[in-house]
């Protein structure tokens, strides 16, 4: 894949969606047939190169986890020929060694979410692999990138566990995390990923931990308004931090044009059905995202 061919596509949660701007660009407004997006679609540029921005809970962040429509947000992105997303959000830390304000670029997942569709293939069989949730390609290129950021921390993996929410996790319930030997807890990052994988999109995530979640003990003395105004502080650092990261690595793009990512072929083998019964309408409703699979393409 060429530089000229490649479209990168950044998707903002808490905090970052407020920074990312774009007022300068285009505002594309596109319908799925999965309903609207979580909000405008704005083309614009960073660092000399295309990118989609798209604000994961809306203007405004009015979308809560469970709402915000991820079948529509990874539809039209790769209606507009987007084929890498970078995806950021704020979570809770369940280690000491990962400390609000840092970023990590997670390679693993443990969806616990029950409420979302997760799939775009509901008149078919469709299976991709999901071993590794993120692309491999993407997340070395981001720490890459980190390692010419000498300010910022950057971990370089860990678990993440993709909570339902909206509320926050009991103390047993983060205890029971850890014991899983997670790193993360969070609330977006699925089924967002796996729906990536499905329209075949590379897709990596910037995690911005803001606290220690319920399992770390918080300072008796320290007030709510204390405590909330320092877990606001981490955001903001953590959001500074990752659009630092992400501009950095919109600067070379050389790797992500050199090496093919597995993700662009995540259906090759993933439709189980017999394309000759699967319902023509539904072949040609999906057909941005698997249409190629029926024209001898695939």
């Amino acid at each position: 894949m060429s530089e000229t061919t490649m479209k990168l596509a950044v998707i903002g949660g808490s905090g970052l969606g407020d920074a990312l701007g774009g007022e300068k660009g285009e505002v594309r407004e596109v319908e799925t047939p999965f309903g609207s997006p979580s909000g405008p679609i704005v083309e614009t540029e960073w660092s000399g190169t295309p990118v989609y921005l798209l604000q994961r809970h809306g203007p405004g962040h009015l979308l809560n986890p469970s709402q915000v429509p991820y079948r529509a947000n990874i539809y039209a992105l790769k209606s507009l020929g987007v084929t890498h997303v970078v995806a950021s959000g704020a979570v809770g830390s369940l280690r000491e060694s990962v400390r609000p304000g840092d970023l990590m670029i997670p390679d693993q997942v443990i969806d616990k979410t029950t409420k979302r569709a997760n799939t775009f293939y509901d008149a078919a069989a469709v299976h991709v692999e999901l071993a590794e949730p993120f692309c491999p390609v993407m997340r070395r290129w981001l720490l890459e990138a980190s390692e010419r950021l000498a300010s910022t921390r950057v971990v370089g993996s860990g678990t993440y566990v993709c909570m339902e929410g909206p509320a926050f996790s009991t103390r047993a319930e983060s205890e029971l995390h850890r014991s899983w030997g997670a790193d993360l807890i969070g609330m977006t990052v699925m089924p967002e990923a796996k729906l990536a994988r499905e329209a075949e999109l590379a897709y990596a995530l910037v995690a911005l931990p803001t606290d220690f979640d319920c399992w770390r003990p918080v300072d008796p003395d320290q007030s709510r308004q204390d405590l909330l105004a320092e877990i606001i502080g981490n955001l903001q650092k953590a959001t500074a931090a990752s659009l630092a990261l992400i501009r950095e690595a919109l600067s070379d793009l050389e790797l992500l044009a050199a090496e093919p990512s597995p993700a662009h072929r995540a259906l090759a083998l993933g439709i189980w059905s017999d394309k000759a019964k699967i319902p023509p309408e539904e072949v040609e409703r999906l057909g941005v995202l698997w249409g190629r699979y029926f024209k001898g393409e695939g």
